[in-house]
């Protein structure tokens, strides 16, 4: 299954927006500190609104965290970003991929991006707006990758 991972995410709404897509999807949720706020931030808990209990949520305190427990895992990790090349179109989705994200300021620190399998882009046919809000970019990318795994059915 299809994993999403929040690398540093500063804003408490978006990654509530984005735990709830992940409960509606049954997709594991994978947050890597240091974060922008405390779990226990009533933003966060709200944007999540009741679905929290459907919350599949692992907290990693770092990266390296993270990445021991990843590599403890099967799949690849396919890094978002703006500046990547790669239309996320263009892209066949695994069911063992783990979809990475940075934070709404910085993105995905550089180190980390060079170890994915893949870097992925969402286009903005808008040149002067860089990128969607990491809530928007995350269901996109997700919805995308189910629906070529044929995960909602026909």
């Amino acid at each position: 299954m299809v994993q999403i991972v929040l690398v540093h995410p500063q804003i408490p709404p978006n990654t509530g927006n984005i735990a709830r897509t992940c409960a509606a999807t049954n997709t594991e949720l994978h947050l890597v500190g240091p974060l922008g706020f405390e779990l226990s931030d009533r933003y966060l808990k709200r944007a999540g609104l009741d679905y929290w209990p459907e919350v599949k949520l692992r907290y990693h305190r770092d990266i390296e965290a993270f990445l021991d427990h990843w590599r403890g895992q099967a799949g690849d990790l396919i890094g978002f970003s703006a500046r990547a090349d790669k239309n996320y179109l263009e892209y066949h989705f695994q069911e063992r991929d783990w979809l990475l994200f940075g934070s709404e300021t910085d993105g995905l620190p550089h180190d980390l991006l060079t170890q994915c399998a893949q870097r992925l882009k969402i286009p903005m046919p808008v040149a002067a707006v860089r990128s969607l809000n990491l809530s928007a970019s995350v269901a996109v990318a997700l919805f995308e990758a189910y629906r070529q795994l044929n995960y909602f059915g026909p």
